[in-house]
């Protein structure tokens, strides 16, 4: 039996071997070459539909798209959804906080993504620029698998979906019969260094073959990270978390399914630690200044979803989604003086999601239609020390609503045994209107009313170099985002010693990206390449007014000044020397430019882009016993030194090291058991070296050598 495909599906190498795996034998494969009806290849290749929204194999993807399946997310036990994309090639995972956790795709991060939560959008008109913590916010316990789409995916997706497009699926009922059955498991981590406990418990019952019901319930205790041999313990780092979901499938036929379901979750007191007194000085980074800097956050999304295929008629396939979507956030703040602030907001997003697909002698069309709304409502509250023109709006503007609608439409076109050509477009549509907003020079009440129409497009291609064997696929697309109420209204602390104010008037910034890679797979070998340039037009970026406010931090606002460029190289291999052994890696090279205002004065410059990923590799080595009991892994990641700085990264002296994040090298050791079919143990250890380390821009360290120990119980 092939092994499972390791973490991330494509995992790193160092550049020799991995252009020997992924390029040599890429292109040039031997005169034995496996045709489809030949040996398996060396990985399971997953359904995918992220790339174009219908069902096909991965190595049949028109683009790059990695899957963290389930087996993986079981056997790693994830802390968070962003650490479950850390070893997927091109992604660098950045943590604000130990609670917070962004993941930037091929250089672009926040709300330049697109997260999608069994398709429906988590993000919303608040989102900001730069890392967010809002990606944390699933819990990993409710997912089935997570499929990570690179580069532009705004002709299916919409605003955001420039740098990728992330599709996180949820589990559903298992074990239907005849009759009712009743199964459930147990769930339970722990681990040392990064003092975390975890324990889940899920149901599922079902009813004959019609009608399954799955609850869980997830508690989650996170205390403060112990560093690597110098740092120790990082204080005022932990927090709590507790889930809950519920999710209930009933078929109308065979081929129609209505699906309800409902998640909760809430953190309590997530420090944002680099900005308070209790951050870390490590390689002379600056130590913060307030007090305390705490969030609590709550999610909910309940939806409703009919998806029915085979349809007689016009019609082959339908999915209709109807959702309601809820993200509360709240900050406490004591300032060095001892003042207290209270800040947050709360947005109810308002889904109607409609896919239509038709089989044609022109190809398969998909047509789209979607409609989001946000209502806003916002606050800040100082208590005694509280101004007039403190009441007008939160962090974002209060009394405010914005709107996106969609219509797109796609054609899937197979030209002959070799050549498959995907074709789509977009219209967008966007409006934002707040009636609460704060003028940084006047201190007034003002009201925004924006909006914003853009087309854009796509055309991809997969070419069957040799059919079964060996892939050639890339093409050309457009990805767009129109500017959200972040960017027009937002009054509040951004990155250190930085303020930032509203920014009316601004336009949609939109890229185009050209991509082309080559996928190879034999009975032993399954390899990737691509190769990608992307064009940033209007980008949105953040430039200083030249003041500085009462807390003597720098005023920032934002402008459609940011034109630029980012290029990179994406490799992954993974090797079955024999039966039970295969080596795996992968590596990603990115570099990228923008213009910006680097001070106040009117002098435009091209400047690396913020945070920009560094050269990173991995290397692992996975045996797996062939009964399916035992499985143990090698990883060794490596990350060059971060040095590539903007002017903004060099004034972030809290996160970013003078002259830039150092470079490490960390070694996983991992391993698995399962005992019985209903009983399954893993166990491991962590920067097995105990290494002081942090992915570029983070703020606090990764944790040192950290023991661990999982437990799993079904019936």
């Amino acid at each position: 039996m092939p092994s499972p495909p390791p973490p991330g599906v494509l995992q790193p190498v160092p550049p020799a071997l991995a252009l020997t795996l992924a390029m040599t034998l890429a292109l040039a494969p031997s005169a034995g070459a496996q045709e489809e009806d030949e040996a398996p290849p060396i990985e399971l290749d997953p359904l995918v539909v992220t790339p174009t929204l219908s069902e096909r194999p991965r190595f049949d993807a028109p683009q790059s798209v990695a899957v963290v399946d389930g087996l993986e997310l079981e056997r790693h036990a994830y802390r968070t959804l962003p650490q479950a994309l850390r070893y997927v090639s091109g992604v660098m995972v950045q943590e604000t906080a130990h609670g917070h956790g962004s993941p930037y795709l091929r250089g672009f991060t926040g709300f330049r993504n697109v997260l999608l939560i069994d398709g429906v959008r988590l993000n919303n008109s608040v989102f900001r620029a730069g890392p967010n913590q809002y990606w944390n916010t699933i819990d990993p316990y409710t997912l089935e698998d997570i499929e990570v789409a690179m580069g532009p995916g705004s002709v299916l997706y919409g605003s955001d979906a420039i740098g990728g497009t992330v599709l996180a699926t949820t589990k559903e009922p298992w074990g239907y019969g005849g009759g009712s059955e009743l199964h459930g498991a147990q769930h339970y981590f722990w681990a040392d260094a990064e003092n975390r406990q975890e324990l889940r418990t899920e149901t599922s019952a079902t009813f004959g073959t019609d009608t399954g019901v799955l609850a869980g319930v997830s508690l989650k205790d996170f205390g403060d990270l112990h560093g690597g041999e110098d740092v120790g313990l990082q204080r005022q780092t932990g927090y709590d978390e507790t889930d809950a979901d519920l999710k209930v499938v009933h078929f109308l036929d065979e081929h129609t399914k209505l699906v309800v379901a409902h998640q909760h979750v809430e953190q309590h007191d997530v420090p944002r630690t680099h900005r308070t007194v209790f951050g870390i000085d490590w390689e002379g980074l600056d130590v913060g200044k307030d007090l305390r800097r705490e969030f609590d956050q709550k999610r909910e999304l309940t939806y409703v979803q009919l998806h029915a295929t085979e349809l007689d008629g016009w019609l082959d396939d339908l999915s209709v989604s109807l959702s309601w979507h809820v993200q509360d956030e709240e900050r406490d703040r004591i300032k060095s003086s001892g003042a207290r602030e209270l800040q947050g907001f709360e947005v109810g997003t308002l889904g109607l999601v409609t896919h239509l697909r038709r089989a044609s002698a022109v190809g398969n069309w998909t047509f789209g239609l979607e409609y989001y709304r946000d209502e806003v409502d916002s606050f800040l509250d100082r208590g005694g020390a509280q101004s007039p023109a403190d009441d007008i709006q939160g962090p974002v503007a209060d009394d405010a609503s914005y709107d996106l609608l969609g219509v797109f439409v796609q054609d899937e076109l197979d030209l002959g045994e070799r050549l498959d050509l995907v074709l789509g477009t977009r219209w967008n549509h966007a409006a934002a209107d707040a009636d609460e907003v704060r003028d940084p020079v006047t201190d007034q009440r003002i009201s925004i009313d924006e909006d914003w129409s853009t087309v854009v497009g796509s055309a991809r291609l997969v070419y069957a170099l040799v059919p079964g064997s060996l892939n050639l696929f890339g093409g050309v697309s457009q990805g767009f985002r129109a500017p959200n109420l972040s960017d027009l209204t937002r009054f509040d602390s951004a990155r250190t010693d930085e303020f930032e104010v509203p920014a009316p008037d601004l336009e949609p910034e939109r890229t185009t990206t050209v991509e082309l890679g080559v996928r190879r797979r034999t009975e032993h070998l399954s390899a990737e390449a691509a190769v990608f340039y992307t064009d940033i037009e209007d980008g949105i970026v953040r430039v200083p007014t030249g003041n500085v406010n009462a807390d003597g931090d720098f005023e920032v606002t934002k402008d459609n000044v940011g034109d630029g460029y980012v290029y990179g190289i994406e490799l992954g291999a993974a090797w079955r020397l024999e039966e039970e052994w295969t080596l795996f890696g992968n590596a990603a090279f990115l570099e990228g430019k923008q213009d910006t205002f680097p001070s106040s004065s009117p002098v435009r410059e091209e400047e690396y882009l913020d945070r920009l990923m560094p050269l990173n590799l991995r290397l692992g080595l996975r045996w797996e016993d062939p009964g399916g009991r035992f499985w143990s892994e090698a990883l060794m990641t490596w990350a060059d030194e971060a040095d590539k700085l903007s002017t903004r990264d060099e004034s972030d002296t809290s996160r970013i090291p003078a002259g830039g994040t150092p470079d490490y090298t960390v070694l996983d050791l991992r391993a698995g058991w399962r005992v019985s079919e209903g009983i399954a143990l893993r166990f491991g250890v962590l920067n097995l070296t105990d290494e002081d380390y942090r992915v570029h821009g983070s703020g606090l360290n990764r944790p040192g050598r950290n023991l661990y120990f999982g437990a799993s119980f079904s019936f």
